[in-house]
């Protein structure tokens, strides 16, 4: 039920026709963007993503939150369950080690998009060359920055 005019990836905003409620899903240390490591992560806040993506989707309710806390993720997730068409959700360092948030997606009925700004098969740190998440999400993506995102609601928008 999702309509799109053009398969362009760089479509401007009046191209894309159909409303979504997406929860956009900031695990920990992602409130420090902009500012850490920025040669990794680049040098976009998570409120500058943010803004793009309403930039680039309008009409499209994008629910911003953010947490360094395990548990405060898990019921974000649990709350978006049956009231929003799905998550994009960079869940962080959790992403390799919460069995929690794994259980939790897998518990829900709408589609979970794990998205990273890095590449994490490539940054030579073994510890992050595992997602516990990504065999209960649609799929991942990786390695594009801020465009990452993008990429996610892409999915959400064919």
């Amino acid at each position: 039920m999702v309509y799109r005019k053009s398969p362009n990836f760089d479509a401007s905003p009046k191209e894309y026709e159909k409303h979504m409620k997406l929860l956009i899903l900031n695990g920990p240390n992602l409130n420090l963007l902009g500012s850490r490591e920025p040669e990794i992560y680049g040098s976009e806040t998570a409120e500058g993503i943010v803004d793009k993506l309403r930039q680039l989707f309008p009409g499209w309710e994008l629910i911003h939150f953010q947490s360094n806390l395990e548990g405060e993720l898990i019921n974000q997730l649990h709350q978006a369950d049956g009231k929003l068409d799905g998550v994009v959700f960079n869940a962080g360092g959790y992403t390799h080690t919460s069995v929690a948030i794994a259980d939790a997606i897998a518990a829900i009925s709408i589609p979970v998009v794990e998205v990273h700004l890095s590449n994490i098969l490539g940054r030579n740190e073994p510890e992050r060359e595992v997602s516990l998440m990504a065999k209960h999400c649609q799929g991942v993506i990786s390695g594009f920055g801020w465009k990452s995102y993008r990429l996610a609601l892409n999915y959400f928008d064919s």
